[in-house]
C-alpha cells in the first residue's frame, strides 16, 4: 500500500548557535539518507569558531536529504537535512521537540539510527556510547586509532591513508601532528586542485621546479581562525603593557603539599593561583574590567569569570570558570578538571568559552620561564605564570636553593596605570611567597 500520501517532509535548518556565531563547518554527518531518526537525535557534528558541537534534529522520521559535504561551511539558517514524517492528525501540529539548544543535544539518550529502505544493503550504524556520542568507525580490517574527526578530515583531504600510520599518542593514537608530519615528509602540496582551477591556470611555457616554500596548507578557520581573529583584534585595539617579577614559591608549594596530605580532595596548584588572583582582583578591581570604546568608559565588572589557557589538539582554547571569586580551592580544582577534560575531548560548549573577565595563563607547563601574552579581548589583563624551578635565592639573609617562579602581568593601559598593575602583581607575588594568611580563607 502506497504511503506517500501519509508522509510529508520537514526541512531542518542550521540553528542559531548563539554567542554571535553566524556559520559552522560540517565535520561529520551522524546520519545518512534513509536513516530513521528520533526526535532530538544528533544528526551532524559541526565546528564553530567556539567549539565542536553535535546538532540535534527536532523532528522524528526518515532522512530524505542532506545538504553539504563534510568540510563545507554553512551559514545559520541554511538547510541541513529534510525529514519525512508521518502526516499529523487533523488539527494537530507535527511532532517535534522545538528545542534545538546551543552547543549540545536536547535529549539525554538519542536513539540509534536505523535503515528503513527495503531491498537495499545498508552499512552498519556505528555503535553509540551511553552519552550518545557515536563511536569511532571501524574499517573492515580493524579500527584506526583516531579519535578526532579533524584528524580524519585532514588526512582525507590530503589523500593520506591512516591505516598505514603509527600514531605517537597513547596506545598508538594518531594525532594531528602525526598527520602533518606525514604530509610534510611526502614533500608535495597534497591539496588537489579543483577542475575549475586547473582550467583557469595558465599552462607553463617550460618545465619548472616546484616553487620554494611549497608545502602543506592548513585553512585558517574554526578554532585556529577564531584565535587568529581575536588576537589580531586585541593587538589592534588594546594598548597593552607587561610587568613581571620573580617570586619565591617554596612556601606555596609546601602549603599545597600540607593541604593534600591532610586528606580529602586534592588541591591543584592552578586552583591556588586562581584563588590568589581573585583575592588580588578584589583589591585591584580596575583589572577586572572591559573598555566600552563607543561610550569611552571603563566598565568595572562585579563578578570574576576566570579564563585559563588550555592547549589542545584543536589548538589553544580558553575555558571560563564562572564566578571564580565565589569558589574555594576545592571547587576551583574540580571545575578546572572538568573544563580541561572537556577541552581535550572537544566537547566544550560555546558558553564554556565565552564571558571571561580575566585570564590566568600557566605557560610554565611548556617548560618556559616567561612570556608577554596577548590579552584575551575584551578583557583588560592576563596573569602569566612560568615554570617553578629550583634557583639560588637570598632567603632570610642567606643564599639558599628555593623554588622560584616568574610572574608576569599584561594589562590594558587604558584601564589603569603602572602603579595599579604593579600593586596587583606585587600582591600576587606576596601571596605566593607568604600564603598562610590567604590560605585560611580557602
Amino acid at each position: 500500500m502506497a504511503q506517500t500520501s501519509e508522509m510529508h517532509s520537514l526541512e531542518f535548518r542550521l540553528p542559531d548557535l548563539g554567542e554571535g556565531l553566524t556559520e559552522a563547518e560540517i565535520v561529520r554527518w551522524l546520519v545518512e539518507v534513509g536513516d530513521l531518526v528520533a526526535v532530538d537525535q544528533p544528526v551532524v557534528e559541526v565546528e564553530t569558531a567556539k567549539a565542536m558541537v553535535e546538532v540535534p534534529c527536532p523532528y522524528g522520521g526518515v532522512v530524505t536529504a542532506r545538504f553539504g559535504e563534510e568540510g563545507t561551511e554553512l551559514p545559520v539558517g541554511a538547510p541541513l537535512i529534510t525529514v519525512a514524517v508521518g502526516a499529523p492528525a487533523s488539527g494537530a501540529e507535527t511532532q517535534g521537540s522545538g528545542n534545538v539548544l546551543v552547543g549540545y543535544g536536547t535529549s539525554q539518550s538519542p536513539a540509534r539510527r536505523r535503515r528503513v529502505r527495503p531491498g537495499q544493503a545498508a552499512p552498519a550504524a556505528p555503535p553509540r556510547e551511553a552519552n550518545g556520542h557515536a563511536g569511532t568507525p571501524e574499517p573492515a580490517d580493524g579500527p584506526v586509532p583516531v579519535i578526532s574527526p579533524l584528524v580524519r578530515r585532514l588526512a582525507r583531504q590530503n589523500g593520506l591513508d591512516l591505516r598505514e600510520m603509527t600514531g605517537s599518542g597513547p596506545d598508538g593514537l594518531i594525532l594531528r601532528a602525526d598527520v602533518e608530519d606525514a604530509l610534510r615528509a611526502a614533500g608535495a602540496h597534497h591539496r588537489p586542485a579543483e577542475p575549475r582551477d586547473q582550467a583557469q591556470a595558465p599552462a607553463p611555457t617550460a618545465p619548472a621546479a616546484a616553487p620554494a616554500g611549497t608545502g602543506l596548507r592548513v585553512p585558517l578557520k574554526g578554532v585556529r581562525g577564531a584565535v587568529a581573529d581575536k588576537l589580531s583584534r586585541s593587538r589592534r585595539e588594546i594598548p597593552d603593557a607587561t610587568c613581571w617579577v620573580d617570586a619565591d614559591a617554596t612556601e606555596l608549594m609546601r602549603a599545597r603539599a600540607a593541604m593534600n596530605a591532610a586528606g580529602g580532595a586534592k588541591i591543584s596548584l592552578l586552583a591556588l593561583l586562581a584563588r590568589i588572583c581573585t583575592a588580588a582582583l578584589a583589591r585591584f578591581p580596575d583589572l577586572n574590567s572591559t573598555v566600552d570604546t563607543e561610550a569611552r568608559e571603563v566598565v568595572r565588572l562585579d563578578q570574576v569569570h576566570l579564563g585559563f589557557a588550555a592547549q589542545t589538539e584543536r589548538g589553544l582554547v580558553v575555558p571560563v570558570v564562572r564566578d571564580a571569586h565565589a569558589r574555594d580551592a576545592e571547587a576551583l580544582t574540580a571545575e578546572f578538571a572538568r573544563l580541561t577534560e572537556a577541552a581535550r575531548a572537544g566537547s566544550l560548549t560555546p558558553g564554556d568559552l565565552t564571558g571571561g573577565t580575566f585570564t590566568l595563563n600557566n605557560y610554565g607547563v611548556f617548560g618556559v620561564d616567561g612570556s608577554t601574552p596577548i590579552i584575551n579581548h575584551p578583557e583588560a589583563a592576563m596573569l602569566g605564570v612560568g615554570r617553578i624551578v629550583p634557583k639560588p635565592w637570598v632567603h632570610e639573609g642567606e643564599l639558599a636553593v628555593r623554588q622560584v617562579v616568574q610572574l608576569s602581568l599584561t594589562f590594558d593601559h587604558r584601564v589603569c596605570d603602572g602603579g595599579t598593575a604593579g600593586g596587583f602583581l606585587r600582591y600576587v607575588a606576596d601571596c605566593v611567597e607568604q600564603p598562610a594568611v590567604l590560605l585560611r580563607t580557602l
